[in-house]
């Protein structure tokens, strides 16, 4: 199969250091790569892949300083829309933009959506273009979208067994790892390490739209003897980093819609100590693969579960559910599905039309030189 997957342009394709869609996205790559698919990848410069590369930026965004991404985005997309011929699937990761842009094309198409879904200026859009199939990454994700969302699947991440190696023994230490920032909750990390008295790592990195909460909320309270402020990580600190743990505090108070860490955590062996919020249950077997609270006190006590779970049982979890392999199989499940549905142009056009698609659309769609159908499809 032809698969052309989209990747953000925030980070490279894997993350130097922190960036979570666009691990999943090399994880997902590769493995296709793996099964004999032929898979080009759109992403920033400095990508390392096994599939086709077509940089769509010198480096990635966030270590080029730039924070507006639109342009950039755009620009990307153009260069997907002028090759849509060569792929028999296009799978974005870039949310909410190949809505608008490609919804005559949404029978060879699907976006992932990565991030949170209840913010007000989603779903007007979702509204205005209803062509385009979605795969969700869990099922509390999708609770803010309506039953008549073109949902083609949920799909949970999966990394490859060997990035997270087991580790029978762990350690004596509570890990904290990803962003810092008021819905990530380090706070309740941190009270939980003094409660319980056990040491806590943080390896978290601090954006500058957090920087002001980290200043004032979270910086003072890491002078104390079992707080150690780490920032951030790369990929090779992370796994000893999380291998290490006693367990890896997930003390979140917002709708997660997956949480990468949690599975990394697992296929280390490490449990996890997560809060019932979003994707949680979905991820977290209870008293197998960690312990899901609802308060601080059960939080710390959970602390002492942890230290007699099993970590062979930790990781059959994330075997058995949360691999690159199953990730991939799914999502080709998705891809097979998709295409046996029988395309619908005049439908597809008579939407595009009544919607007004950009002139652009047509411009790109003859330098690609694609059939008249098409062109009559964008509008």
């Amino acid at each position: 199969m032809r698969v052309a997957l989209v990747a953000p342009l925030a980070e490279a394709v894997p993350p130097k250091l922190y960036g979570g869609t666009e691990r999943v996205v090399s994880w997902l790559a590769e493995e296709l790569v793996r099964q004999g698919h032929k898979v080009t990848l759109f992403a920033s410069g400095g990508s390392r892949t096994s599939a086709k590369l077509i940089a769509c930026a010198p480096q990635s965004l966030r270590l080029a300083g730039i924070r507006d991404h639109l342009g950039s985005s755009l620009r990307m997309l153009r260069e997907v829309r002028l090759r849509a011929d060569e792929f028999d699937i296009i799978h974005f990761h870039v949310d909410l933009l190949p809505q608008a842009l490609f919804p005559d094309l949404a029978h060879k198409c699907l976006t992932t959506l990565h991030g949170r879904l209840d913010q007000p200026d989603i779903l007007p859009l979702f509204e205005a273009y209803p062509e385009m199939p979605l795969v969700s990454i869990s099922n509390a994700q999708r609770r803010p979208m309506p039953a008549s969302a073109n949902w083609l699947a949920t799909i949970p991440h999966g990394l490859p067994p060997q990035v997270c190696p087991f580790d029978p023994e762990g350690g004596d230490y509570l890990a904290f790892l990803g962003r810092i920032s008021p819905e990530k909750r380090p706070d309740r990390a941190i009270e939980i390490a003094k409660r319980s008295g056990m040491r806590l790592k943080m390896a978290a990195k601090v954006d500058a739209a957090d920087l002001a909460y980290f200043k004032a909320e979270i910086e003072p309270l890491l002078d104390h003897p079992l707080i150690e402020f780490i920032g951030e990580i790369n990929e090779t600190q992370k796994c000893e980093f999380l291998g290490k743990a006693r367990a890896l505090l997930f003390p979140i108070d917002w709708p997660e819609p997956f949480g990468l860490v949690m599975i990394e955590a697992m296929s280390a062996g490490t449990p996890v100590i997560a809060w019932r919020n979003g994707s949680v249950p979905e991820v977290i077997a209870d008293h197998v693969s960690g312990v899901i609270v609802e308060s601080m006190e059960a939080a710390v006590a959970a602390v002492k579960e942890c230290a007699t779970m099993s970590r062979a049982a930790v990781r059959a979890e994330f075997e058995a559910r949360f691999t690159a392999a199953r990730m991939a199989h799914s999502y080709l499940g998705a891809y097979r599905s998709l295409l046996a549905r029988t395309p619908a142009p005049a439908a597809i056009a008579k939407s595009a039309k009544a919607l007004g698609a950009p002139a652009w659309e047509h411009a790109s769609l003859h330098a690609a030189g694609m059939n008249a159908s098409a062109n009559q499809a964008s509008g």
